[in-house]
């Protein structure tokens, strides 16, 4: 477990108790800005797929509003991909803090001929059409998402209150400063504010927090006997999503995930880290970002994530 050491201010790691740690810092600004949004917008939404970003930023919330309930619905975009083992801890927690779920399908979409399967099988770049219609039918004024800075380098140029006009879309040049943690969340009747807590985490402080925390997560997280194949250099998980194809071997290997997404495109890394502090030392000697290394989505081009930014995505 991670020991928080609290220090005076401007006299960080000399265990004086009158400073926060790194992590306590982190934490205080998430936890401000859950209430600045509580109090600025009217129909708020924490999208929530049961991956360990929107894991830890619920439980942000969680303690942002306790003892009262979360004062959100949550959302997911399912793209009928999902890891079973993922869906099984969003339902359980879900139920467990009796909260409102939304539920966005893009097997439904397919099912009525509005979107068409593509031919690599992933549906990640689906999800746009149904995560928009859903927020503009249930007029969602503000989203909070799980995107940090250090992911990806569209996801670096994000501020933490990010406006996106009537179409959802997200135009660079209308962004607005923050300066000194003042957000702006002024928007026009139709547009809505993508909010990121976790903007300014890594991946390490993510793990690092789950550790001080004792935050649950989904087993495919730890290392784990799973049944691959290869593809593009990542080891995918077969599936009715489209593989293998013919020549792809499915093999047993010990991995695990780094980031959760849909199976089609989200791949596995080699590990043995079966425990949170196996995976902290991991994390902390890797050279490359969870996208990087294990989202095919974001190898389709270099500006892959930013063209899905522009239209609607996160």
């Amino acid at each position: 477990m991670t020991t928080v050491a609290k220090t005076k201010a401007g006299d960080e790691g000399t265990g004086s108790p009158y400073a926060l740690s790194h992590l306590d810092a982190l934490e205080s600004e998430a936890v401000h800005i859950f209430r600045e949004v509580a109090g600025e917008f009217e129909n708020p939404v924490i999208l929530f797929s049961g991956g360990k970003d929107s894991i830890v930023m619920l439980h942000l919330a969680l303690k942002a509003f306790r003892p009262a309930a979360v004062p959100f619905s949550l959302l997911h975009v399912d793209t009928g991909h999902n890891f079973p083992e993922v869906l099984e801890y969003r339902d359980r927690t879900v139920a467990g803090h009796r909260l409102r779920l939304h539920v966005a399908s893009v097997q439904d979409y397919i099912d009525r001929g509005v979107l068409k399967e593509r031919a690599d099988g992933t549906r990640n770049p689906l999800q746009t059409l149904p995560l928009t219609e859903r927020i503009r039918s249930e007029r969602f004024d503000a989203v909070f998402g799980g995107g940090r800075r250090d992911e990806e380098k569209a996801r670096a140029k994000e501020r933490v209150f990010s406006l996106r006009d009537e179409f959802s879309q997200w135009d660079p040049r209308r962004q607005r400063p923050e300066l000194w943690n003042l957000y702006n969340g002024r928007h026009a009747p139709g547009e809505h504010v993508r909010v990121f807590p976790l903007s300014n985490w890594t991946e390490l402080d993510v793990w690092q927090y789950i550790a001080r925390e004792g935050i649950e997560l989904p087993g495919i997280y730890y290392a784990h006997t799973r049944e691959v194949f290869s593809r593009h250099g990542m080891w995918l998980t077969a599936g009715d999503w489209g593989g293998p194809r013919d020549g792809e071997s499915v093999e047993k290997r010990l991995v695990r995930y780094r980031t959760v997404g849909d199976m089609s495109c989200t791949g596995a890394v080699d590990s043995d880290a079966d425990t949170i502090e196996k995976v902290i030392t991991e994390i902390a000697a890797s050279r490359l970002t969870e996208r990087g290394a294990t989202r095919a989505d974001d190898k389709l081009s270099e500006a892959a994530m930013e063209d899905r930014k522009r239209e609607g995505y996160f």
